[in-house]
C-alpha cells in the first residue's frame, strides 16, 4: 500500500526570497513550505504526501481554511495538494513527529504511519463521475491502478539503469478496467465493479467498441484463464476534459495475461488485433538515468499540453519489458505529475 504518512528525513533547508516566516524543507523528492526554524537538515519528521486525507484532529486544524472537505463517501478531513506559498510550489506536508504522541519513540526512516495516523488516499467519488451502480469490489486480477511518483521514491530512476524504457502520456480522465475469468466478464472503475445497468458511461463505451466480444474470443483463442486491459476513460464530463473529445474513448495502458503484465511490443500487437487505442507513446530509450537524472529532469520532460492545447497531466514510465522492483513490491513503473498541471487542477 502506499505511504501516505511515513517518517522522512529532511535533506535540505532553503531560504525562501522575502518570506520572515516560512522557508522550503526537501524531503525524499519533495519540497514543502514549513515554519521557519521548525526544522534543521537532517531532522526525522513526518511526511504527508499530497492526496492524502487527514482525519479531523486538532493537529491538522490550521488546515481548515484551505484543505477541509466533507463528502457522503470520504466523510470530513483535510485534503493535501499542491499550493502556491511566495510563488513556491509545496507538496504534501511536513510535521514534527513530537505533536503525535501516538507515534512510538523508536521510529525508523521510511516507517509507514499510515493507519496510525488515520490517513486516508483522497479518491474523486466515482459513482458520480461514471455514474455506474456498484455491484463489488475489484475482481482478483484487476489492480489499482496508483503508479508510484517519482517524487516519493527519487530512487527508482536508478532502478531503470540498462534497461530500455518507454514513456507515455498520462492522460487526464479516469481509470477504468475490463477483465474475463471463469465468472466471466468484468467492468471496473478505480475501485469498484459495475453493473451493466445503462447508467455507466464505460459500458456504453463497451458496447459502442465491441470490447467485451474482442476480449472473450481473444480469451478463448488463446486459451487464457485470466484476461485483464486497464485504460484510461477520456470524456465530456469527465475532470477537466482537456483532450477536449467530443464523446468517450479508452486508452489502454495495461494488460494482463494469466496475471502477469506484458510487455509494451506485446501489448501494442494486443491493440492492434482487437482495435483498442493506447496511451500515447512519447519516447522509447536506454537507460534513462543517463538522460534524465534527477527529479528535476523528469519534471521538465514531464511538462507540456496535449495536441489540443490542455496542460498535460503528466508521463509515465515503464521498462519496455516488465521487471520486479523489491522497492515498490511491483512491476518496475513510476509517473511524474507535471507541476503546472497540478497547481491548474487543485480541486481535482
Amino acid at each position: 500500500m502506499r505511504k501516505l504518512a511515513s517518517i522522512q528525513r529532511i535533506w535540505r533547508i532553503e531560504s525562501i526570497a522575502g518570506a520572515d516566516r516560512i522557508e522550503m524543507a526537501n524531503v525524499l523528492g519533495w519540497q514543502c513550505v514549513v515554519n521557519k526554524g521548525q526544522f534543521k537538515p537532517m531532522d526525522l519528521a513526518i511526511y504527508f504526501e499530497i492526496d492524502s486525507f487527514l482525519p479531523i484532529r486538532p493537529e491538522f486544524e490550521f488546515m481548515r481554511a484551505s484543505s477541509y472537505r466533507k463528502t457522503d463517501i470520504m466523510g470530513e478531513g483535510f485534503r493535501l495538494r499542491t499550493m502556491r506559498f511566495r510563488g513556491q510550489i509545496s507538496q504534501g506536508l511536513l510535521l514534527p513527529i513530537s505533536q503525535f504522541s501516538e507515534i512510538p519513540e523508536d521510529v525508523e526512516l521510511g516507517m509507514d504511519v499510515t493507519e496510525i495516523l488515520g490517513v486516508r488516499k483522497w479518491e474523486i467519488e466515482e459513482r458520480i463521475t461514471t455514474g455506474g451502480t456498484v455491484i463489488g469490489n475489484l475482481p482478483i486480477d484487476v489492480p489499482h491502478t496508483d503508479e508510484t511518483r517519482v517524487q516519493a521514491e527519487p530512487d527508482l530512476i536508478r532502478d531503470f539503469a540498462g534497461l530500455e524504457y518507454y514513456i507515455t502520456t498520462k492522460l487526464d480522465g479516469s481509470s477504468h478496467s475490463v477483465s474475463i475469468d471463469d465468472e466471466g466478464f468484468h467492468v471496473t472503475g478505480h475501485n469498484y465493479e459495475y453493473k451493466d445497468d445503462g447508467k455507466s458511461a464505460f459500458y456504453g463505451l463497451v458496447k459502442r467498441e465491441d470490447i467485451e466480444n474482442k476480449i472473450r474470443k481473444y480469451y478463448v483463442e488463446n486459451g487464457l484463464h485470466l484476461l485483464t486491459i486497464q485504460g484510461e476513460l477520456c470524456a465530456p464530463g469527465i475532470q477537466q476534459n482537456r483532450l477536449k473529445l467530443t464523446r468517450p474513448e479508452w486508452y489502454v495502458f495495461t494488460i494482463r495475461l494469466d496475471g502477469r503484465r506484458v510487455g509494451l511490443k506485446k501489448m501494442q500487437e494486443i491493440c492492434d488485433k482487437m482495435g483498442l487505442r493506447m496511451v500515447p507513446v512519447e519516447e522509447i530509450g536506454m537507460d534513462l538515468p543517463l538522460k534524465y537524472p534527477t527529479v528535476e529532469a523528469l519534471l521538465q520532460r514531464a511538462d507540456g499540453e496535449y495536441p489540443n492545447g490542455g496542460k498535460k497531466e503528466g508521463i509515465v514510465i515503464r521498462p519496455t519489458e516488465p521487471v520486479f522492483n523489491e522497492r515498490i513490491s511491483a512491476a518496475l513503473s513510476m509517473k511524474v505529475v507535471n507541476n503546472k498541471y497540478l497547481l491548474k487542477n487543485e480541486d481535482k
